[in-house]
């Protein structure tokens, strides 16, 4: 059997299995179903996932980010051909690392290679429940690292912080449909988060403090007057 047939053959497996009997991903989604089928197809059957992404495991993901990322999208072209972003995290939907393995990527990992944070970011946002999602994500909206972006309209600039934003509000995410999770201020009103506070403090308290300073402020001008 020639290589790409062997290939397509553990692809089509794990589509098979995932869609009968396999574990459900942490927030309940199939991880077989989660990419829609024609973007799974183009996957598939590419150059990329052929040869660089076949019999992987979680450390040799790390490898080929760093060998072959070098912008975050879904497909691209006229022929739509998917990236090796797209190609990795459909890999990790059938990998299904362990929460300490993506933490790996996530942290460690991610602060050396942007794209490795940003490729476990898209992915934990497809596999995750939402209040999980929110409190992992969130502090890589201090990231401002660069990241290329391409899509149909070529290649663009953004920033890890910027892609985290879209995958915490958006849609559709490198050719992917995101499943609608509920809103940040629903999740904390079902006490399932805490209100986030922001890296400047609290409103309330910088409001306080600025009626504060201007009462001084009055005071000190009454007693010089």
């Amino acid at each position: 059997m020639a290589q790409s047939d062997t290939v397509q053959a553990d692809a089509r497996r794990f589509l098979d299995e995932r869609g009968s009997t396999a574990a459900l991903a942490p927030n309940g989604l199939n991880p077989a179903t989660i990419m829609e089928k024609a973007v799974k197809d183009r996957i598939v059957e590419s150059y990329f996932y052929m040869e660089q992404c076949f019999a992987l495991n979680e450390a040799d993901i790390i490898d080929r980010v760093v060998e072959h990322v070098r912008f975050v999208g879904g497909t691209h072209g006229d022929a739509q051909k998917p990236s090796p972003f797209l190609c990795l995290a459909f890999k990790l939907l059938e990998l299904a690392p362990s929460e300490a393995i993506l933490r790996e990527y996530l942290s460690y990992g991610g602060e050396h290679f942007k794209y490795l944070r940003a490729l476990a970011c898209f992915y934990y946002r497809l596999t995750r429940r939402a209040a999980d999602v929110h409190r992992t994500l969130e502090p890589f909206l201090a990231d401002r690292r660069k990241l290329r972006r391409k899509g149909r309209r070529g290649t663009t600039l953004t920033y890890v912080d910027e892609f985290v934003d879209e995958l915490l509000t958006g849609e559709r995410v490198c050719a992917t449909s995101l499943w609608k999770m509920p809103g940040r201020d629903v999740l904390e009103d079902l006490d399932e988060l805490e209100p986030r506070v922001s890296a400047m403090g609290d409103l309330e308290d910088i409001l306080d403090g600025d009626d504060d300073s201007q009462v001084h402020d009055e005071g000190a001008e009454a007693a010089l007057s």
